[in-house]
């Protein structure tokens, strides 16, 4: 039997023997399950999480909450993040699940709380790699339904691509841009051909060279760059996990190819991954969905971006990080819903609050129906800000993430200009 058709057979007891739902939560700690992917190729994920957590520990018992957020580590494999959530929901009993690590670890971990009725909000992944891609039939939107328990709040494809091809336009190339997706949930949806950047870029004009999707962990991308460098691509994009970037920079950069921009999301997003790739990150762009610069403030602590990223570097001794501000804004939402829910100890009563949710967070609104969603997607997904940056390798090999390109969200302050590798 699934833990959830026990725990209503016991709420059914409950409520016939007198007690009542909100009578059993009383006294009762709330659970709540985090997976994340500390260890493997996605950790980058989890790089400002004990700073958070601890903040979040203070903050939730200031309000008078009694929450404790339980953790696993996924070592980034979907299996494991499957696994581990399983045991979150059956072993500790958990009444709801926060995740934010990649696809890789949020997809499963939510298809197992839609399977055990147990309420899951995640982040940290276009919404496309949520909604479409754990689908029964991913290519037929027809087929496609919303979720019972899966809520998620991130930008879309829609929104990337139009911050990337922007950065782009800024530039004098030839418009020939080369793919490095990976053949993983994340890479999938973003070389959709229907749904995913092909059918924007082809709009615009950009020509493709597509060699298609490459292995994780991939140790040689040689025909990539060699394609790119005969093709004379201007552009590179893609998004793939920080060691696979590594290798085809390398590779590049030995083999004398040396496009004009590379643009690349997940393996650019972090400052400890861009700093392995030494002087030649100088330029590199990614996008830029958190910084300080952003106009937003914490429902928990009252705390600005830009101070609540200065509260990180000076507790930590380390540069701000993108995840920082969404992974906290995880624990808003989680809070929030707490607060609110008739039972907080209740899967599904939590279920109602998070779908009834409208907050003001660290990194933007979060609010369910998503009203900047497609209809479709909209009882689970809400989409916030996003912009456009590169990389600045200082003389002393000091890195700064410069906001260039703001178009689709003015209030945004941008820092710099866009400008070419070469």
């Amino acid at each position: 039997m699934k833990r959830r058709t026990i725990l209503k057979g016991i709420a059914a007891g409950a409520m016939t023997s007198g007690l009542g739902l909100p009578a059993l939560a009383k006294g009762v700690k709330v659970k709540i399950g985090y997976v994340r992917p500390e260890t493997g190729p996605l950790a980058g994920f989890t790089g400002a999480d004990d700073f958070v957590l601890s903040n979040f520990a203070n903050s939730s018992t200031a309000m008078g909450l009694d929450i404790e957020i339980i953790t696993r580590d996924s070592q980034s494999s979907p299996s494991r993040a499957g696994d581990v959530a399983a045991e979150l929901i059956i072993d500790e009993e958990v009444s709801m699940m926060i995740v934010g690590g990649a696809p890789e670890t949020n997809n499963p971990v939510a298809t197992i709380c839609e399977s055990e009725g147990v309420p899951c909000i995640s982040t940290l992944s276009p919404w496309q790699a949520y909604f479409i891609a754990r689908q029964a039939n991913p290519a037929d939107p027809s087929t496609w339904k919303p979720f019972d328990y899966g809520f998620h709040f991130f930008w879309g494809l829609e929104d990337v691509v139009g911050v990337f091809t922007k950065m782009w336009q800024k530039l004098d190339t030839n418009k020939k841009v080369g793919f490095l997706f990976a053949n993983d949930a994340d890479g999938l949806a973003w070389a959709d051909p229907n749904n995913g950047l092909p059918p924007v870029m082809n709009q615009l004009g950009y020509d493709i060279v597509d060699l298609g999707r490459h292995k994780v962990l991939n140790d040689d991308f040689t025909n990539f760059v060699n394609a790119f460098k005969q093709q004379d691509v201007d552009v590179v994009t893609g998004t793939m996990i920080p060691p696979d970037f590594i290798t085809f920079w390398n590779q590049a950069q030995q083999q004398g190819y040396k496009p004009k921009m590379a643009t690349v999301g997940k393996g650019l997003l972090y400052p400890q991954d861009v700093a392995a790739v030494g002087p030649a990150a100088h330029n590199l762009s990614c996008e830029v969905w958190w910084a300080p610069s952003f106009p937003f403030s914490s429902s928990l602590n009252g705390m600005s971006a830009a101070d609540y990223a200065a509260s990180f570097t000076d507790a930590t001794g380390r540069p701000w990080t993108q995840v920082l501000g969404f992974v906290h804004a995880l624990l808003e939402v989680a809070a929030d819903t707490v607060k609110r829910a008739g039972d907080p100890t209740d899967p599904d009563s939590l279920t109602e609050a998070v779908a009834a949710t409208n907050l003001d967070t660290i990194v933007g609104n979060v609010a369910w129906p998503g009203a900047s969603a497609p209809p479709f997607a909209a009882p689970n997904v809400t989409r916030t800000p996003v912009a456009g940056g590169q990389w600045r390798v200082g003389d002393d090999g000091s890195l700064d993430l410069v906001i260039v390109e703001n178009s689709d969200h003015p209030m945004i302050p941008k820092a710099g200009d866009i400008e070419p590798l070469n």
